[in-house]
This record gives structure tokens, sequence and C-alpha cells, in this order.
């Protein structure tokens, strides 16, 4: 089964979880994880702005989770293809030079996806951005850790392969605009026929 969600539906989504951002999360920087991050943050900036106060800026990094799926030929190498597994390769990084570490350390920090599906992704998201914002913290010998938070537009009802920490999820640091089932979600930044894809959408809205 495929879920077809429009870019109407995405920005609703955003828009509606705005606020619970703002008050539970209050965040001085985004990364988003690419490519799917990228739009709903974006979107999520100009819900987030308050009169008077700067723009959230924006990060990105960029993660890939594969697996080696055989090929139908006995004799040919296992081709790689992107997929829940459980290995994530880095395709983007924070550049570290370029950032002040004083944006880092003691800083709200809202991670944006577009999915949760395995968890696997978010898992090491997390893990490795507090790895680097303490290798920040003991260089500027400055006090406090960065408070990571996490918003998606769809969770996926699913057991999970990846463990968040368990002060994020008792503290409520971890958001999802819609729970879904176990289905593949369609989102308009993939589509290369838009007009059908809204279509789908549009056929999929319950009356």
């Amino acid at each position: 089964m495929r879920l077809t969600r429009a870019f109407q539906k995405v920005h609703k989504l955003c828009q509606a979880s705005a606020e619970n951002i703002l008050n539970k999360f209050q965040p001085n920087l985004m990364i988003a994880i690419g490519g799917g991050g990228y739009v709903p943050a974006r979107i999520l900036r100009s819900f987030l702005k308050r009169s008077s106060s700067p723009n959230i800026p924006i990060q990105a990094i960029g993660l890939s989770l594969y697996e080696s799926l055989p090929s139908a030929d006995p004799s040919a190498p296992a081709t790689p293809v992107e997929a829940p597994a459980t290995e994530v390769t880095r395709t983007q990084w924070l550049d570290l030079s370029s950032i002040s570490m004083a944006n880092l350390v003691g800083k709200n920090i809202l991670i944006v996806d577009e999915v949760d599906d395995t968890r696997t992704t978010l898992e090491y998201a997390v893990r490795e951005l507090e790895k680097d914002v303490e290798a920040a913290r003991q260089k500027l010998r400055g006090e406090g850790n960065a408070n990571f938070s996490i918003f998606v537009l769809h969770n996926k009802d699913k057991p999970k392969k990846g463990h968040l920490p368990r002060d994020m999820i008792d503290e409520g640091r971890y958001l999802a605009a819609e729970t879904v089932g176990d289905v593949w979600i369609c989102y308009p930044w993939e589509a290369t026929d838009i007009d059908e894809h809204d279509k789908l959408a549009a056929s999929q809205i319950k009356p």
C-alpha cells in the first residue's frame, strides 16, 4: 500500500505542529536530514518565526541507509540499493569549521526529517551530533550540552530497529505530525509527475 501526500498536506502538518515545537522545544537551530528533511524544515522556519526575532538557521546533514540485495544473476555481485537496513552512511555532515561552536553548545537543536521508519537514521544522527557537541564543549570549556529534539512528518507505527535516548522520549522531545501504518509514503518532492502525484493524493482523502 502507498500513502501519497500532497504539498498542501505537508504544509498544513508543519503549520499544525509549529506551536507545539515553539512551546516545547524552543529551537535555536534546525538540522535537516537530507533529502527528505529539507522541505519540512524550510516550511517550519516560516511558522517558527516570531516578530523581533531572527529566522532560525538551518543546517543540513545527509544520511543514507543501505542494504545489499542479491542479484537475479547468481554470478553477479550484490547491488547496493537504498532500503531500510542497519548501516548508515554519511553523505554530508556539518562543516564544523564554518559553524561557530557557540551555536551548538548549550543550544536547543531541532532535528527534522520526513519519516521515522526503522529509526536507525535518527538514532545515528542524534548519537553522532551529540559527540560533535561534546567535543565542541570540551574545546570551548563551555557548560551545558545541546538539547536535541526531533520533528518528523510521519512516524510509522511499527517495531523500531533504532533507539532514541530515553530522556528524549520521556521529556517529550520527539514529535511526529502524523502516525501512519507501515506503508510506503510518497512525498511531492520525490514526484516526477506532480500532477499525477496530486491526483493520487486527492483520491486518498476520505470524504
